[in-house]
């Protein structure tokens, strides 16, 4: 017969990068109490036996199946900010086996329409309005504001206070910096770079680099081609609204 502990029982989850990102998702993950955080990965090996904010390094990427045997860790989160590495980990952490989950913060507020993917971080003060897609290992720091019907592509970061209008995409890996605006409808290409304060009024091509008021670019990116269909394919597969993944725990 099962008791009743073993029912309230909260799936273990560990958190892969032990550095100020880590910090960050341990103290949304601690907020959130959906999981028990039972320590971090890092692959910087000095570290391993340390403790981060009282919680212990376990270990390094490469001991996660161990750790999944020993001590029954089910669920992760990627920690990482270089957005190319933590879909790299996060492909990983899927092919053992390991559940992918969100990080969300209690303060943040996510209409009811809006979905999102898997290992997503959405940090305290967040806002993402209505009818909104965010695809996996979406970073949504501090204080942004994603407006409705936008669609936030894999991978990408969204910094502390930036702000994005209604109906903009962002594509996978594309950085868009701390207290950035991003006017209704624009498009940042994929692994763009939007700098620190700048407002976007016009497209930013794919690998371009974006800066100033109004958004100048600085760095060339690739010139547009007809294959765009992989750049936001995760859009088709969420379909479970935000509300109802973070009360699940997904």
């Amino acid at each position: 017969m099962t008791s009743a502990n073993q029912h309230s029982q909260k799936p273990r989850c560990v958190i892969v990068g032990a550095g100020g990102h880590g910090r960050v998702v341990l103290d949304i993950l601690i907020n959130a109490a959906q999981y028990e955080v039972v320590g971090f990965v890092d692959s910087n090996a000095e570290l391993t036996g340390r403790r981060i904010d009282g919680i212990e390094v376990l270990g390094q990427p490469a001991d996660l199946p161990i750790l999944r045997k020993q001590i029954g860790v089910t669920h992760g989160v990627i920690a990482i900010g270089d957005n190319g590495v933590r879909r790299a980990v996060a492909d990983r952490l899927d092919d053992l086996g390991f559940v992918l989950a969100n990080a969300i913060h209690p303060s943040a507020n996510l209409a009811r329409n809006a979905t999102l993917g898997r290992n997503v971080v959405v940090a305290a003060g967040a806002v993402v309005c209505a009818h909104s897609q965010i695809g996996d290992s979406v970073i949504l720091n501090t204080g942004c504001i994603v407006d409705h019907e936008s669609l936030i592509g894999t991978a990408t970061h969204i910094c502390p206070g930036a702000r994005l209008a209604g109906r903009v995409t962002v594509e996978s890996g594309a950085f868009v910096g701390i207290g950035a605006t991003i006017i209704q409808s624009v498009r940042i290409g994929y692994e763009a770079i939007v700098g620190a304060g700048a407002v976007v009024i016009e497209d930013a091509p794919p690998m371009s680099t974006v800066v100033g008021v109004p958004a100048r670019q600085i760095k060339a990116g690739l010139i547009k081609t007809q294959s765009r269909e992989w750049l936001i394919p995760e859009m088709t597969a969420v379909k479970q609204p935000a509300r109802d993944l973070a009360a699940a725990g997904s």
